[in-house]
């Protein structure tokens, strides 16, 4: 498993943490997290990814719940199992804050659900994540390449060959 995934699924259980819990003090909880429960093999990188993800996604939860509700049909937001809409306030905040794609974004969510949630919840998941990626593509179009870090890539999906590669076989 890459580490930007591992990190992805540390933000989603202090998110898990913070609305069961009913925190208040995100800072508090993040710091709490990674001193009880966090995860030993994540590098420096991909701890700043995960508490930036969770920090911004926590101070940001109304704002992320109106987008989910958009397209929730017949869903409230409270009525969700907690993993779901953690999953998709995740994902969310990653489609408006991170320069991630959010293709990739989807996906990250969707391997996430299926790890920690259900075959059925991967489905209402991926449903609500592609109705709001096609709202968000049309108010701000993303670009389908990434940048030649890979920034927001996972390990697995790296670029195989940099554009001057790519040029200097044509």
């Amino acid at each position: 498993m890459g580490s930007r995934r591992k990190a992805r699924e540390c933000a989603l259980q202090m998110l898990f943490a913070a609305d069961i819990n009913g925190a208040t003090r995100a800072d508090e909880l993040v710091r709490a997290y990674w001193a009880e429960l966090g995860e030993a093999e994540l590098d420096d990188t991909a701890r700043e990814f995960a508490t930036r993800l969770a920090l911004g996604a926590l101070a940001r939860v109304p704002e992320l719940d109106e987008r989910i509700k958009s397209r929730a049909e017949h869903w409230r937001i409270a009525r969700m199992a907690v993993v779901d809409r953690n999953v998709l306030r995740l994902a969310v905040y990653e489609f408006v804050h991170e320069p991630t794609p959010r293709t990739v974004a989807i996906n990250e969510a969707l391997e996430i659900a299926r790890r920690f949630s259900t075959y059925e919840a991967t489905q209402f998941i991926n449903g609500i994540l592609d109705a709001i990626k096609r709202d968000l593509d049309e108010e701000q179009p993303q670009p389908d390449t990434v940048s030649e870090e890979g920034e927001g890539l996972t390990e697995d999906e790296t670029p195989d060959h940099t554009d001057e590669e790519r040029t200097a076989s044509a």
